[in-house]
């Protein structure tokens, strides 16, 4: 196929050809151009696994796809934090699509988790933007890296499924830019996803579709995005002020609606051709970029050897996406040439939960089923099961005696619960974070009779563990591990691998202490952002909130310990350049061969500006080998330490100390150490509306006020502590509208000439 042309073909395409083009072709193709030679492009969902359906599938394009690799949703894949296996799971969802003549890959979610509610939560990777946008940029640019592109999404405010294709997120800039935005623009500026998806929501009472401020001034004009900007599928309300707005691609098209609409709008010039053009212009340059691929569908067929690959990367990839909670008394691992009855309990250690429902659900190449991988990783063990509990959620007793008599007679019991698929999904969120209560009931059950129970857990996003932890004696998160979760949890339990998975969200002791929890998820169309940056462990950390488990913690097989960090900095905050460098030496003290995740967070004590009280702002994940001593490394930029000024619409750096806290987790942080950093002055310039304080602490502003005080003879003022901290706020203008110290408008005007000077 010869290589598109954009210059040539664009100004020969009609009127017609051009609407035709940003509005798609079917539910999964961009529209074709056949007189001139553009082809259509095929997208498919793939978050963590290619959906490809291959006509039209059902009505609502979930159903009816072609076998591919199911990875672990994001939920998992983040706990793992290695940046190497994110970009090992974009390299295989590549190969896939190309042999599946995939040209765009609807992923990777980054929308940040501010309720551990949100029914999408396990398509999403963290309540931190950093850790969020670092592991989708590694994603990104291997999947790219093979020759099909991403789509990231949802852009932006989409935190919530509750009415998510009306309501309103209210949130402040400040927030938007420090919380909400920085994994896309992460995302954006260090790989050029191929596209960007937005949200079906509304921010600020305005939908993503059509929000000029999201599409053309932050996410071009600032960002410097060239890709195309496609709509979440059903997400267009007016097209002619989508494609005014930036959104390029809408998906998939309304026929006789859409098209009608820009027509008219061009034939009237009520839109300017030179917007119908650009988006035009940029569809064709998806198609051109795409084309490498369409050329080469079907040369590259699947193969069993590739497929096995694939789910050998699966099974790694459980693996290092659980995280261990608990593990009192070295419950695990089990001995892998242990004899006796191991007591494996639960329904689904026979009918794994392993995938999210909605539009990212995979039609897996094989599932591996957690009972059958204990019995061969325990060959020369008992291993038997009882279900104990319906996946219906309906009380079974005779199914509790059963699976309570079993754990009886163990030697160990293994107790898989979860929640259902009917408990979260894409399209609603979650009222509560309780496991169902026969679920409960059998662990109260089996936790009579026995002392050696572990849980390993089966969900998408997080459960309360705080009233029933305590009664067993390892807890192991796999979240939701993909098709081979059950080859992943044998590995972990038997310890072929050292679990080195840590926790991408906070666990809470209950629902009621979640920062978003009064405002959650709305009401009357609109979501209020109250808890403004304060998301996650922000917020906890903030109201010395006690948790269950802390951002960023997990337990292992082995120790380590962090040496103490050396700093390196380069640059300055006044030059722009700012680059520090923190190392940290880490030495692996047991006699196990894992992994630690050195973390480093940002502390801003002299901040003038509300801050959280640390950040997250560097992460290195080090593999070591027993006694191995290796070394972290983490960069920060002059972002690093910048707030969004709200007084100057720009990032910002204040000057004064900053404690870089590092640590395993955002509350085990033994390491710290202060860097200050001179920076140029924040202050807005002084005026007649600037208040007495913000007078006062302008040298010159000070020592002009203090003459004028003087003259007036009410110069003692300035020495009256009390005085001054009851009117400290009011603006000049107010003071000399009361004569305060004989100042009045007259001389508040000479004082401000005599400031310009």
């Amino acid at each position: 196929m010869t290589q598109l042309d954009v210059d040539d073909v664009l100004p020969q395409l009609t009127l017609e050809e051009k609407v035709s083009l940003v509005m798609g072709g079917d539910f999964w193709h961009t529209a074709a151009v056949e007189r001139l030679g553009v082809p259509r492009v095929m997208v498919a969902d793939g978050p963590h696994g290619l959906r490809m359906q291959p006509d039209e599938g059902d009505h609502a394009g979930i159903g009816g796809s072609l076998p591919a690799t199911c990875f672990p949703p994001a939920a998992g894949l983040a706990s793992s934090w290695d940046r190497g296996l994110l970009a090992e799971v974009g390299a295989a969802l590549a190969h896939e699509a190309r042999e599946q003549g995939v040209s765009v890959v609807l992923g990777p979610g980054v929308n940040i988790k501010r309720s551990p509610l949100c029914g999408r939560n396990f398509e999403y990777l963290s309540e931190d933007p950093h850790l969020a946008g670092e592991l989708a940029l590694a994603l990104v640019q291997e999947l790219q890296a093979g020759g099909v592109g991403t789509s990231v999404k949802h852009f932006a405010a989409n935190n919530q499924e509750d009415d998510r294709l009306r309501v309103s997120a209210e949130v402040d800039e400040r927030t938007l830019r420090e919380i909400y935005l920085p994994a896309f623009e992460r995302v954006v500026t260090g790989a050029q996803p191929w596209t960007v998806m937005c949200a079906y929501n509304k921010v600020n009472g305005t939908y993503a579709s059509e929000h000029h401020w999201l599409l053309t001034e932050v996410l071009r004009g600032e960002w410097g995005f060239e890709g195309v900007v496609v709509s979440d599928w059903g997400a267009v309300h007016d097209r002619v002020a989508a494609l005014a707005a930036g959104l390029d691609l809408e998906m998939p098209p309304q026929v006789g609606v859409s098209d009608t609409a820009l027509l008219d709008a061009a034939r009237s010039h009520r839109l300017p051709p030179e917007v119908l053009d650009l988006g035009a212009r940029r569809v064709l340059e998806l198609v051109r970029r795409a084309q490498p691929t369409l050329d080469a569908a079907g040369d590259t067929p699947a193969s069993a050897t590739r497929t096995e690959e694939h789910h050998a990367l699966a099974r790694r990839a459980a693996a290092a996406s659980a995280v261990l909670l608990r593990n009192e008394g070295g419950l695990l691992p089990l001995d892998p040439d242990a004899r006796g009855v191991v007591a494996v309990l639960g329904a689904f250690a026979t009918e794994p939960r392993y995938q999210g429902a909605g539009s990212s659900q995979v039609s897996p190449t094989r599932v591996d089923v957690p009972l059958e991988e204990l019995r061969a990783a325990l060959p020369g063990a008992q291993v038997e099961h009882a279900a104990g509990f319906a996946l219906d959620g309906e009380p079974d007793e005779a199914l509790l005696t059963e699976a309570r008599d079993l754990a009886a007679r163990a030697d160990t019991v293994v107790l898989c619960l979860g929640l259902p698929a009917a408990a979260e999904s894409e399209g609603f969120d979650r009222t509560h974070l309780e496991l169902p209560a026969d679920q409960l009931a059998l662990l109260d059950a089996v936790a009579r009779v026995h002392d050696r129970v572990v849980v390993v857990l089966a969900n998408g996003s997080v459960v309360r563990v705080s009233d029933w932890e305590h009664r067993v004696g390892a807890v192991l998160e796999c979240w939701l591990g993909g098709q081979a979760a059950g080859g992943g949890l044998a590995d972990l339990l038997t310890g072929r691998v050292t679990p080195a998975g840590k926790l991408a969200e906070t666990v809470p002791l209950r629902l009621q202490d979640t920062p978003s929890y009064l405002a959650f998820p709305g009401d009357s169309q609109v979501v209020r952002y109250g808890e403004g940056l304060f998301v996650g462990y922000r917020g906890f950390d903030a109201r010395e909130q006690e948790v269950s488990h802390p951002f960023g913690f997990g337990l292992s097989y082995t120790t380590f310990a962090l040496a103490e960090p050396r700093v390196e900095v380069t640059g300055s905050v006044a030059g722009g350049d700012l680059d520090v460098v923190v190392r940290v030496a880490v030495t692996n003290t047991g006699e196990r061969a894992g992994a630690e995740v050195v973390q480093l967070y940002v502390a801003a004590p002299d901040a003038t500006v509300t801050r959280p009280q640390r950040e997250l702002k560097g992460f290195d994940r080090v593999a070591l080998q027993p006694g191995e001593t290796g070394e972290a490394v983490l960069h920060l930029d002059q972002r690093s330490f910048s707030h969004w000024s709200e007084l100057h619409r720009r990032w910002a750096v204040e000057a004064g100390d900053f404690v870089l806290h590092v640590g395993t987790s955002s509350r085990d942080l033994p390491h710290a150490t202060t860097l200050h950093l001179d920076a140029p002055s924040l202050a807005a310039p002084l005026g007649p509306g600037s208040t007495l304080h913000e007078w006062l602490a302008d040298d010159r502003g000070r020592t002009l006020l203090a003459e004028l005080f003087e003259q007036q003879g009410g110069g003692g003022i300035l020495a009256d502590e009390h005085m001054v901290s009851v009117i400290g706020t009011m603006p000049l203008t107010t003071l000399a509208g009361f004569g305060t110290a004989g100042l009045d408008h007259a001389g508040l005007r000479g004082l401000v000439e005599r400031l310009d000077r």
